[in-house]
């Protein structure tokens, strides 16, 4: 084990799915996509440290047995992965404080999966690169090699092919509505409802790039949002009244149920959120 780290903290940033574009249904299973992926200021915080066994520790969040997909805590799926991969793994403790709600549409399963692979590596000297770790993260979730950039990125394929993407400090109001959206059953509605795809978006990342929130409210959009919101109305209706109290523009994030309001700037954001129960300003791109 290194003596370079004994304690390893990492925060796992939350995303925002700025556009998400739902292109086909593969033959693996899942559904060839195009997002654009903006880590934001809510984060979880994990910490890692020698220990005799390898174990992982979850607290803060009210529904631990919806985390990841089919009940899996993707941070204890990701220890697993990495001791596999690394010759000098050892036991660790690894324990994720979550502020992220559950199965939102936010990342947050992924975000503590990135975040666990990047400490782990750190505390047990591993020395695995960038592109071998993003290997190992698309193995453990479709979103965990976006998360593991730490930067705005342009999201192709399931999720795996990833490029840089220019985006300016943008402030948002997030709405959680209190209850999950499973991705599977998401994407699986987009295939029954024969869904169309969103339009091309190059335009809304010109915006997204230059700072134009005006322009970059209107051009928001999000394929997943209508088969979800035929299911969950309530989303559809948070999007109406975020846009009638003022919201520069309003999409669905993720798989759902998250809710988010794009605002002109920090106060802006904030004075939409004290009009929502359950609902706060973040800000991203922000650093991991």
């Amino acid at each position: 084990m290194s003596p370079r780290a004994r304690i390893v903290r990492r925060r796992a940033p939350a995303k925002i799915n700025v556009f998400l574009r739902v292109l086909r249904a593969r033959q693996d299973g899942y559904h060839e996509l195009e997002s654009l992926v903006v880590p934001i200021s809510l984060a979880d915080l994990v910490t890692a440290e020698p220990a005799e066994a390898l174990r992982v520790e979850v607290s803060g969040s009210p529904a631990l047995d919806a985390e990841g997909a089919g009940g899996l805590n993707l941070a204890l799926v990701a220890a697993l992965a990495l001791a596999d991969a690394c010759p000098d793994a050892g036991g660790a403790l690894v324990r994720v404080d979550k502020a992220i709600p559950v199965a939102a549409g936010l990342g947050g399963g992924s975000a503590d999966a990135a975040a666990t692979l990047l400490a782990l590596n750190e505390l047990w000297g591993c020395g695995v690169d960038p592109l071998t770790m993003a290997g190992i993260g698309e193995r453990i979730g479709s979103d965990v090699p976006a998360m593991l950039a730490g930067e705005p990125v342009l999201m192709t394929g399931r999720g795996e092919r990833l490029a840089p993407a220019a985006c300016t400090q943008l402030h948002w109001v997030l709405v959680d509505l209190g209850f999950g959206v499973r991705s599977p059953d998401a994407y699986r509605w987009w295939d029954e409802d024969r869904t169309a795809t969103g339009p091309d978006p190059e335009p809304l990342l010109e915006a997204a790039a230059s700072g134009d929130v005006e322009a970059l409210g209107a051009l928001l959009f999000n394929d997943l949002e209508e088969p979800v919101c035929a299911r969950h109305p309530v989303i559809a209706q948070t999007k109406r009244r975020l846009l009638s109290a003022g919201a520069l523009g309003a999409v669905m994030s993720g798989s759902g149920s998250s809710v988010v309001g794009l605002g002109r700037d920090r106060a802006h954001a904030e004075a939409l959120a004290a009009g929502f129960e359950g609902a706060i300003a973040v800000s991203g791109p922000t650093a991991s």
